[in-house]
C-alpha cells in the first residue's frame, strides 16, 4: 500500500522474462486499485495506524524515499506532527509510548501488556536517524534553513572516534536512575547511547545527506524519477467521452435532436462489452492447469479500468463503466441516478487519471433511456448529452467524440384471498392460476413470494401449460417490467426475492473501512445489529445483511443501495464524515422515513412505503442532506405521477435561514460558572441555536417555539443516527478519564485503564468510545449523553486531581431532565409539554430543547454536574451565573 503509487504502475505492463518473454509473462495492474491502495494511505494520514496515532517512519513515505503522497499540505501536516509530538534534543522516537530498550522495559518478554504502555510515556528513546531523513528532505524542498538546522543538531549528538571517524548511534536512552526526573520534565535529562554503534541504516543516511547538503550529489541522481519536484503539480487531465447509440433506433431519435451518433454496430470492427466481461477476462491471466494455479479472483473493474483501450487476440475492446450495467442491480434503470453517476466518475477521473494517454470513457445510450413510450429520449438523458458537447460538465474539462416495504403473505391473505385445500393448507396450483387475475404488479409479486417461501425458486409454475416456467423466470419477467414502468418499491422488493447484490458491494464496503469508518447493518441493539469491521466477501457480506434484516428483503436491498452511496460520498466528499467513526446502516434507514413521516405529516407506515418507493437518485439526494447536517423539507411533488405508482413524489429541497438572527445561527454561547469561568461552546452539530428567552416556552424576537417545534428533536435525531460528535470528543474523553475511575453509560462502563492502554488521538480508542455509546438503541438519548460527556469534558481543565470514581452519565442526564422539569412547572407548564418518552424517561420537550441559552440542554446538564460532583468540585463553589 504505502508504495502503491510507485510500484504498481511500474511494474504494470512489465514482461518477467524480457525480450524472451510473451503475452503469458506479462504483469497486469489494475489502475483502480492501485488508486485505492493509495486512498488508503491519504485516509490513514497523519496516523500511521488504528493504533498508533503518529510514527516517524512515516518520513521515508511521505518523503525520500517513497515520495508517495502528492498532497503537500497532507505531506506538511505529517512532518509537523512528528515534529511536535516526537521529536527531541537527540532525535525522533518512534512513536508514543515506545518501550523498546527503555529502562522500564522487561527485555526477557517478547510483547508489553496493553496496561503497561503508560510506563513508557516521556521517556522513550529517540533515534538519530530520523533526523539524517528530515536533512534529506530539506535538501529535497531546497529549505536551506531546514539542512543547517538538522546538520548542526547531528553534529551534536554524533559519536567521534579518535581516528576522526564520525559513527551514528542506534538511539539515546534515559539513565536508569534519572527516569523519575525525566518523566516529570520530559527532554530535560542528558540521555546516553544506547544500541548497536554504528547503526548502519542510519550511518549510511548519514553519509547520503552529507553528500547531497555538501553538492557531491545531486537530488535528481538518488531519485531518477524526479518524483519529489512533481508532488503537488498535476496538469489538467481531458477526459474524452465517445457517446454511442445501443441501436439505430436509439441513433435516430438523436439525430432528430440534433446529435449525430454512431451505433455500436457501426463502429466495428472495434468491439464494445460491458465491465464485467472484462472483469471475466482478468480471472484467466495466471490461470495454469498443470501447476493449479486457478488465476486471478474475480475483480470489479472500476472507471479507471475501463477508460482505456484493450486488444485481446488481436482485436480491440472498449469496455463501458459499471454504473451503466442493468444485469445485476437496478441502479442503472434510473436515468436521473445515471446522470449523477457519470458526474461522479467524471471527476473521479480527472483526479485520479495517472496513466499515459487520455481517458477514454464510452458512454451507451440504450433503450432505457427513452421515455416510456420509446418515442423520445428521457430529458435527463438529453440534457446530459447537451451538456457534454459544451466540453465542461460538472467541474470537468470534456472532449466529446459523442423505501419499509415487505408484505408478508400472512398480512395479504384477506386481501389476495388465497386459495386453500382440503387441509387448510395453501393450494399452489390455484395460486398459479390467480396469478394471471391479478390487476397489479404488486399482487403478482406477492402471489411469487409466496410461492417462493414454500417451494422455492425453481419450483415450475407450469403456467399455461408452459414446462419450464420456473418462480425465478416469472420474478425475472415481473421484475423487468417493474423496471419498465419504473415502480421502485416494487424494484426493490423483487431484487430482495431473487437476493440480487450491488455488483460493487464488497468494494463499497471496503472503501468505507479503509477510510476507518466501520458500519453496521440491522436495527439496533446488538446481536441484531450486525457490526462489520474488516472486509468480507461478496456472499458473506450479503448473507450478513439479509441475516440482519430479519424478514425484511426489501431492507436487506435498500441497505445495500445505502452501502454503495455512502462509499460514493466518502470518495469525493470525505468531508461529509468527520468525527463519524461508525455508519449505522438500521438507523439511517429508520430517521429517512422519520424525516419523510415529518415531513409528509403521514403515518410512519405510509413514509416507510414512500421511502421504498424513492427513486436511486432521491435516495442518494435523501441521504446526502441527512449527512451534510443541512436543514432540509421534503414536500409532495407536483409533477404527474404514472398511476401505477403506490407513493405520491417527493422533492427534496435546501432550506434557508430565514426568521433567525445571525446569534442564533452560530450556535455558540458563553456558559459561566466559577469552574475556572469556562466557556461551554455548542459544537458545530448543534446549529442553528434557539434564541435565549423569557422562560423555556417562551419567545424572542420573531421566532416562537411553536415556529421551531420539532427541530432540536430531529437534530439529535440525525446526529445520533450518523454517530456524528463535537470535534475533538474523543481527546477530551481521555483527559476526564484521567480524573476518575470511569464513564458509565446505559449500564456499559467505560474505564479509566483505557488510558494507560492508548493514547487520546489512536482510532482505536475512539472505537472503544463508540462502542459503548453505541449500546444506546435510541439515536436522541445517545446525542443528549454526548452533549452531558461534553459537558463534564471541561472539568478536565480545572485544578482537581480526580472527580470520583465511576461516574454515570446516564443520572447526570436525568438530573438535568428533572431540573427542566421543574422549571417548567414552575411557570405552570401542564399536559403535553410534560409528557416524557417511554423508553427512555427524557421530556419530549427537553429533547426539543437547543442547547445554548439560559433555557438550553447544556445548562441544566452543567447544573446537574455541579449538584453530581459537588464533594469534588473547589471548595468556593460552582453557582450558574
Amino acid at each position: 500500500m504505502l508504495s502503491s503509487w510507485g510500484t504498481g504502475l511500474s511494474i504494470d505492463e512489465l514482461d518477467l522474462f524480457g525480450a524472451h518473454g510473451g503475452h503469458k509473462s506479462v504483469i497486469h495492474v489494475l489502475p483502480d486499485e492501485v488508486e485505492h491502495c493509495q486512498s488508503i494511505l491519504y485516509s490513514m494520514l497523519p496516523r500511521a495506524s488504528t493504533s498508533k496515532e503518529i510514527d516517524a517512519g512515516l518520513l521515508s513515505i511521505i518523503s525520500y524515499p517513497a515520495f508517495a503522497v502528492e498532497d503537500l499540505n497532507l505531506v506538511n501536516v505529517t512532518k509537523s506532527e512528528i515534529i511536535s509530538k516526537l521529536q527531541g534534543r537527540y532525535g525522533c522516537c518512534r512513536f508514543l509510548r515506545d518501550g523498546y530498550k527503555t529502562p522500564r522495559e522487561d527485555p526477557s518478554r517478547l510483547h508489553y501488556d496493553p496496561a503497561e504502555l503508560k510506563l513508557f510515556e516521556n521517556i522513550e528513546c529517540e533515534w538519530p536517524v530520523f533526523w539524517t531523513y528530515l536533512l534529506i528532505d530539506g535538501v529535497f524542498n531546497e529549505d536551506k534553513i531546514q539542512v543547517q538546522e538538522y546538520r548542526e543538531a547531528l553534529e551534536g549528538i554524533l559519536i567521534r572516534e579518535k581516528n576522526g571517524i564520525v559513527l551514528m548511534p542506534e538511539l539515546y536512552a534515559v539513565p536508569p536512575e534519572k527516569v523519575d526526573e525525566e518523566y516529570e520534565n520530559p527532554h530535560s535529562v542528558d540521555r546516553v547511547p544506547v544500541g548497536k554503534l554504528p547503526h548502519l541504516w542510519g550511518q549510511s543516511l548519514y553519509v547520503l545527506s552529507c553528500l547531497l547538503a555538501e553538492g557531491f550529489l545531486a537530488a535528481g541522481e538518488i531519485d531518477p524519477l524526479n518524483r519529489r519536484f512533481s508532488t503537488g503539480f498535476k496538469p489538467d487531465v481531458v477526459v474524452q467521452v465517445t457517446v454511442l447509440a445501443e441501436s439505430n433506433q436509439v441513433k435516430n431519435l438523436l439525430q432528430e435532436h440534433g446529435i449525430n451518433v454512431q451505433s455500436i454496430a457501426d463502429i466495428h470492427p472495434l468491439r464494445v462489452q460491458p465491465a464485467r466481461i472484462l472483469s471475466n477476462l482478468y480471472t484467466m491471466l495466471g490461470r495454469n492447469k498443470n501447476m493449479k494455479l486457478s488465476g486471478r479472483p474475480h475483480r470489479h473493474i472500476g472507471v479507471l479500468g475501463t477508460s482505456k483501450l484493450y486488444v485481446i487476440r488481436n482485436q480491440i475492446f472498449a469496455f463501458t463503466p459499471q454504473f451503466t450495467d442493468q444485469h445485476h442491480f437496478y441502479l442503472a434503470l434510473d436515468n436521473q441516478m445515471i446522470v449523477e453517476m457519470l458526474k461522479t466518475e467524471l471527476a473521479y477521473l480527472t483526479s485520479c487519471w495517472r496513466m499515459t494517454g487520455r481517458p477514454t470513457l464510452t458512454f451507451p445510450i440504450t433503450h432505457t433511456m427513452l421515455v416510456d413510450d420509446g418515442t423520445d429520449i428521457h430529458p435527463a438523458v438529453l440534457a446530459t448529452i447537451r451538456k457534454l458537447e459544451d466540453g465542461y460538465f460538472g467541474g470537468t474539462i470534456l472532449l466529446i467524440f459523442f423505501f419499509f416495504i415487505h408484505l408478508c403473505y400472512q398480512d395479504r391473505e384477506n386481501v389476495l384471498h388465497l386459495p386453500k385445500d382440503a387441509h387448510g393448507d395453501l393450494d399452489c396450483r390455484k395460486l398459479v392460476e390467480q396469478l394471471k387475475e391479478c390487476p397489479t404488479l404488486h399482487d403478482q409479486a406477492d402471489i411469487l413470494y409466496i410461492l417462493l417461501i414454500l417451494k422455492g425458486a425453481d419450483w415450475d409454475t407450469e403456467l399455461d401449460g408452459q414446462y419450464g416456467v420456473t418462480v425465478h423466470c416469472l420474478l425475472n419477467e415481473l421484475y423487468r417490467k417493474a423496471g419498465l414502468n419504473q415502480e421502485w418499491g416494487l424494484i426493490r422488493y423483487i431484487s430482495g426475492m431473487l437476493k440480487k447484490r450491488v455488483e460493487v458491494l464488497a468494494e463499497a464496503c471496503t472503501d468505507l473501512l479503509s477510510h476507518h469508518k466501520q458500519l453496521t447493518v440491522g436495527l439496533p441493539p446488538e446481536p441484531r445489529e450486525k457490526i462489520i469491521t474488516t472486509p468480507l466477501p461478496p456472499e458473506e457480506l450479503t448473507d450478513l445483511i439479509y441475516e440482519a434484516s430479519g424478514q425484511d428483503i426489501s431492507i436487506a436491498v435498500l441497505t445495500q443501495e445505502i452501502i454503495m452511496y455512502l462509499a460514493m460520498y466518502v470518495r469525493s466528499q470525505p468531508s461529509l464524515f468527520v468525527e463519524m467513526l461508525r455508519l449505522r446502516i438500521g438507523l439511517i434507514i429508520q430517521v429517512m422515513a422519520t424525516e419523510l413521516a415529518r415531513s409528509l405529516k403521514c403515518s410512519g407506515e405510509e413514509a416507510s412505503e414512500s421511502l421504498m418507493n424513492l427513486s436511486p437518485f432521491d435516495m442518494k439526494n435523501l441521504l446526502h442532506h441527512i449527512l451534510s447536517g443541512k436543514e432540509f423539507g421534503v414536500e409532495r411533488s407536483l409533477r404527474p405521477v404514472d398511476s401505477s405508482s403506490s407513493s405520491p413524489a417527493i422533492s427534496i429541497h435546501e432550506m434557508g435561514h430565514s426568521g433567525a438572527t445571525k446569534t442564533e445561527r452560530s450556535g455558540i454561547t458563553k456558559l459561566k460558572s466559577e469552574m475556572k469561568q469556562v466557556r461551554v461552546f455548542s459544537q458545530t452539530y448543534l446549529t442553528p441555536s434557539s434564541p435565549t428567552s423569557t422562560s423555556p416556552t417562551g419567545s424572542s424576537g420573531d421566532t416562537s417555539w411553536g415556529d421551531r417545534k420539532g427541530q432540536w428533536l430531529r437534530r439529535r435525531r440525525l446526529d445520533g443516527a450518523i454517530n456524528r460528535v463535537p470535534v475533538g470528543f474523543y481527546e477530551k474523553v481521555w483527559k476526564i478519564l484521567q480524573k476518575c475511575h470511569g464513564l458509565s453509560i446505559d449500564g456499559y462502563v467505560l474505564p479509566s485503564s483505557t488510558t494507560r492502554e492508548m493514547t487520546p488521538c489512536e482510532i482505536k480508542f475512539a472505537v472503544h468510545v463508540e462502542s459503548v455509546l453505541n449500546h444506546v438503541p435510541q439515536p436522541e438519548y445517545r446525542q443528549l449523553l454526548v452533549e452531558a460527556i461534553l459537558v463534564l469534558t471541561f472539568l478536565s481543565d480545572i485544578e482537581v486531581n480526580s472527580i470520583g470514581g465511576i461516574i454515570h452519565v446516564d443520572r447526570i442526564v436525568h438530573m438535568a431532565n428533572d431540573l427542566f422539569l421543574q422549571e417548567l412547572k414552575s411557570f405552570g407548564a401542564t399536559g403535553s409539554i410534560l409528557e416524557k418518552d417511554v423508553a427512555t424517561g427524557i421530556c419530549h420537550f427537553f429533547y426539543d430543547s437547543a442547547p445554548s441559552g439560559a433555557y438550553g440542554t447544556m445548562t441544566y446538564l452543567t447544573k446537574a454536574i455541579i449538584i453530581y460532583l459537588h464533594d469534588f468540585l473547589p471548595s468556593t463553589g460552582c453557582a450558574m451565573q
